[in-house]
């Protein structure tokens, strides 16, 4: 059973900026780690962002600087600022909640929403 909403998305232009947001019906939220991944166009899905259950947040190289993921455990829901949106961000973004860490990186769980999409225009 799926727990997880993404929303968000949109077409954007380039350099332009769009928050997404992940709800999540579950329980237990706060003690959860949690993630976003994309999949663009012929690509794999692919870590974006990661927060630990402590608050502690994780990017890929790709969107270090551009992009913020937070939490706010009182609505159950994640969210993935997105600043300077390139074309290449062109993906179905993806959350996934109550994951582990290993060696430093996000596992996920194999419980995924129906995803966001987000189109960059040049």
């Amino acid at each position: 059973q799926v727990h997880l909403v993404e929303s968000g998305g949109d077409l954007v232009q380039a350099g332009g900026s769009l928050r997404l947001s992940c709800g999540d019906h579950g329980n237990a939220f706060s003690h959860k780690s949690m993630g976003w991944f994309r999949q663009g166009p012929g690509s794999q899905r692919e870590l974006v962002a990661s927060i630990h259950s402590s608050g502690t947040p994780h990017y890929a190289d790709s969107v270090r600087g551009r992009f913020t993921i937070t939490r706010e455990n009182a609505k159950n829901t994640m969210y993935l600022q997105m600043n300077s949106l390139k074309p290449e961000d062109t993906a179905v973004y993806y959350c996934n909640i109550g994951g582990t860490y290993v060696s430093g990186r996000y596992i996920p769980v194999r419980s995924w929403g129906q995803g966001t999409r987000v189109t960059v225009s040049s």
